[in-house]
């Protein structure tokens, strides 16, 4: 059905042409599901991006055959074959979303392809699609705007949106990366039903070695631009021939074996709510608390983790913890010896620079117009006003290293990187002044597993070095057995449990814990 012939794909830059995928040829049969593996930068996403001649910047060779018909010859009318052949889901849902438009109408315009459905017809094939999304509300949800939902809620918008029109492939761009672990389970196996009910292929981008062990029947692992292993799944897994591929296998996450001591609190929250309204009607509205009424410590040198569904509230109190949270919130906050519940703007612009942050989607999160250099001079300027120039570059050349990028990468833009360089930069722009305290919000979601271990493996040697502290959010429950001394356990914006993590993990108390373990187990196979 899909056909890769001697395919190459270049970009141009002021100096010269790169090569980002080399000579790749692979097939993927009708019905058939094929995953595609590797590092972030090794090629992944603008392999699948090309399909749909999404990249017009880049230069093409070879060919890229659907059913018989060149996809890259200018002859091709590739719009009669976006969304309604060949749909994508992609991998960061703030910046593949239009922000003016309700999540409704964005599934409702992906529907306009289909002529045949009335406005009504419509309307409950979108709630039908957020249903089967795992979506609660679709009724209300429909009408939220993305700022308005999580990022997991925004990732089943896209599944929701790339379903839509029923394609014959659909190219799976890390679907499940924003997704927790029960959430996970429920949208691969609607995938599955429905690939299994439709005869659709499927084309899954993923770093989530599990899922493909589970999912994929085929599977290809690239690296720097090219395919050095293609194998059926059970060969791959059972006797990897490349040893890129069995460094690929080796590099999940370890239980942190580090005893837990108990330290000097470095903040505390008491009493901590936030809230926001929605419409309800014309003149009508309601309060929402996606936190509510919540107390807790953090201890320095210790990492405090919280997992939970997508919209439990866990990005919402990592927001507030740094008063960013756009709605009301109220509690208080302490820093040290300082309150900072009511703090004004100038003393709280001082206070920030001991509390950083690590946000979800790096992609939004990094200005587009800037080059690495001068987003990670900007903290420097903005906190350290007396710093020499020659200062500031060599502190951002030794963070980058720090992190895993090289020199030259400082003088690029943010788009001319992968998902999961950008979260290492973003990580980087945290850590160059030096804070305190980091929270950080699903940070090795975008990663595939031999950088997501080397960026665990990072933030363990930052916090011995500097005496760190991580409010650690996310829903990879092995992420979170590697690095996390205490667990919060979060739903519908309160806790449900608080304790040491190999406790809460070894002994769940409440059946919310139960069901996360199970989903995990059985799919991780943590």
């Amino acid at each position: 059905m899909l056909e890769f012939v001697d395919f190459s794909l270049k970009f141009k830059n002021k100096e010269n042409t790169v090569t980002v995928v080399d000579n790749l040829n692979f097939k993927v049969g009708k019905g058939e599901r094929f995953a595609l593996v590797g590092e972030s930068g090794s090629g992944k996403s603008v392999t699948a991006m090309s399909v749909l001649r999404l990249l017009p910047e880049a230069t093409t060779e070879g060919k890229i055959y659907w059913n018989g018909i060149n996809l890259l010859s200018e002859d091709t009318d590739i719009r009669t074959i976006r969304g309604k052949k060949i749909s994508m889901i992609f991998q960061e849902p703030m910046s593949a979303l239009n922000p003016v438009y309700t999540v409704g109408d964005q599934i409702s315009e992906a529907l306009n392809q289909l002529t045949e459905l009335s406005t009504e017809k419509r309307n409950d094939k979108v709630f039908e699609l957020l249903e089967l999304t795992g979506i609660d509300e679709p009724s209300r949800r429909a009408q939220c705007y993305p700022h308005e939902l999580s990022g997991g809620q925004r990732q089943r918008i896209l599944i929701a949106m790339a379903l839509a029109c029923e394609p014959e492939l659909l190219i799976a761009d890390e679907p499940t990366t924003a997704l927790d672990v029960t959430i996970r389970q429920q949208v691969m196996e609607l995938l599955y039903s429905i690939q299994a009910k439709k005869q659709m292929s499927i084309l899954l981008i993923t770093h989530d070695l599990p899922l493909v062990e589970s999912f994929a029947e085929r599977v290809g692992v690239m690296k720097n631009g090219e395919m050095i292993e293609c194998e059926a799944k059970e060969k791959l897994f059972a006797k990897p021939q490349h040893a890129y591929t069995k460094l690929l296998l080796n590099s999940r996450p370890t239980a942190l074996n580090a005893p837990y001591q108990k330290r000097d609190v470095l903040l505390e929250a008491r009493n901590i709510s936030c809230s926001y309204k929605i419409k309800k009607g014309f003149l009508t509205s309601r309060k929402i608390y996606p936190v509510s009424d919540q107390s807790f410590v953090i201890y320095k040198g210790e990492t405090l983790g919280v997992v939970g569904e997508s919209g439990s509230g866990k990005t919402s109190l990592g927001m507030a913890l740094l008063r960013l949270f756009p709605g009301n919130s109220f509690g208080t906050l302490r820093f040290g010896s300082e309150e900072y519940s009511a703090m004004r703007k100038r003393d709280l612009f001082k206070l920030r620079r001991k509390i950083q942050m690590v946000f979800q989607d790096p992609f939004s999160s990094l200005s587009p117009r800037m080059t690495i250099s001068e987003i990670l001079e900007e903290g420097l300027t903005l906190h350290f006003p007396s710093m020499t120039i020659l200062d500031k570059k060599k502190k951002c050349r030794d963070v980058m290293e720090e992190v895993g990028l090289a020199e030259e990468h400082l003088e690029r833009y943010p788009h001319q990187f992968s998902g999961g360089q950008r979260q290492r930069i973003s990580l980087a722009r945290a850590i160059v002044i030096e804070p305190q305290l980091l929270v950080l919000d699903e940070p090795t979601s975008a990663l595939d597993v031999s950088v997501q271990k080397q960026i665990i493996d990072l933030l363990l040697n930052l916090q011995r070095k500097r005496n760190l502290t991580y409010f650690f959010i996310s829903h990879d429950l092995a992420v979170i057995r590697a690095l996390a001394h205490r667990l919060l356990v979060m739903r519908y914006g309160r806790v449900l449990e608080f304790g040491l993590t190999s406790h809460v993990l070894s002994q769940p108390k409440h059946d919310y814990t139960c069901s996360l373990l199970d989903a995990a187990f059985a799919h991780e196979r943590v």
